[in-house]
Parts: C-alpha cells; sequence; structure tokens
C-alpha cells in the first residue's frame, strides 16, 4: 500500500535516468548561480570544520560559531571567500555529527577489505562523512551534484588523482547503497 508523499520506486533504468535527469535540472534551476557556488563554499568550509573538529576536539556549536563569525566572508590567503550558504553549512556539519556512526558504517561498507575508517587521512575522512551524509539525508539533491562537489574538493586538497579517485568510488558505493 502506498502512502501519501511515498515516493515510487522507479520500475527500469530508463525510469531511474529520467527521474536523475529531472532532479538534476530540477535542482540546476532552483538555484541560481550565486545560490550553487554558496552551496559549494558550504561544502568547503562544512569539510574544513570536520578537520577542525576532529583535530581540535571542539564542539559542533563553538565550530559553527567560529566559522559564522569569523571565517565566512573573510579573506583567505589575501582573496575574498565567497559567500556560503551558512544554513547549508551547519546542516551539514550537525547531521554529520548527530549521525556519525550510521555514516560511518556506511563509508566503511565501502572500503577496500581490511581498510578501516581511521586509517584515512583526516582530510579524506571529513570529505567522506560530509559527501555520505548528504548522499543519505539530502535525497533531493542529485547524486551526481554530491559526488561531483566532493570530490573537485579531493582534488583541490590532495595532490595527485588517487584522493579524488578513491573519493568518487567510495561516495558512489554509498549512493548506491543508500539510494538504490
Amino acid at each position: 500500500m502506498s502512502g501519501e508523499g511515498e515516493q515510487r520506486r522507479p520500475a527500469s533504468l530508463k525510469d531511474v535516468v529520467e527521474h536523475l535527469a529531472a532532479a538534476e535540472q530540477d535542482q540546476r534551476t532552483r538555484l541560481s548561480s550565486r545560490e550553487r557556488r554558496a552551496r559549494t563554499v558550504a561544502r568547503l568550509a562544512a569539510v574544513q570544520a570536520l578537520y577542525q573538529m576532529e583535530l581540535s576536539g571542539s564542539g559542533v556549536e563553538t565550530v559553527i560559531r567560529e566559522f559564522s563569525d569569523h571565517r565566512f566572508e573573510a579573506d583567505l590567503e589575501g582573496e575574498t571567500l565567497a559567500e556560503a550558504d551558512e544554513a547549508f553549512f551547519a546542516e551539514v556539519v550537525r547531521g554529520v555529527v548527530a549521525e556519525q556512526s550510521a555514516i560511518d558504517r556506511a563509508v566503511a561498507a565501502r572500503l577496500a577489505s581490511g581498510w578501516k575508517l581511521e586509517r584515512l587521512d583526516a582530510t579524506a575522512r571529513a570529505i567522506l562523512r560530509a559527501g555520505a551524509f548528504e548522499l543519505i539525508s539530502r535525497p533531493e539533491i542529485p547524486l551526481e551534484i554530491v559526488i561531483d562537489e566532493y570530490v573537485e574538493l579531493a582534488k583541490a586538497f590532495f595532490e595527485g588523482p588517487t584522493e579524488a579517485k578513491f573519493v568518487n568510488a567510495a561516495l558512489d558505493g554509498v549512493a548506491r547503497d543508500v539510494r538504490a
């Protein structure tokens, strides 16, 4: 029995492709280029905040407040950081912290046999956790956008293609698990 508001499961691969195309189109037209850029900056800041929290042991609200008060719209290496979607930033950071054990299980399920999340670089963990949170908790955001954004962040943080490919594979696996 189908409840009100329940989404129907696509019947074929064609339905899936059409659904994703419609979702991507809706997402791209619903957000202006400025809003999309603000989301990208929010994702970058979320990764930085999660990294900072892991290394310093700071609490989530302290770090969110620090970013809001001191980091957004501030100069970064002589350049003004673009406007961030601060509400989205806070949602991602709070969401990762609140759902970290489920997120970590989802990511760990996609690591190579014998690998543990703790073995990964702290930046890679932050990228994977933020991306997995969006894939799990924000189904209205097309998975291609989520994966592409976090792969680009991995490219920005790491030299060489290895980590970006790893992030791509892990998030693609998480997406298949949670958005099947």
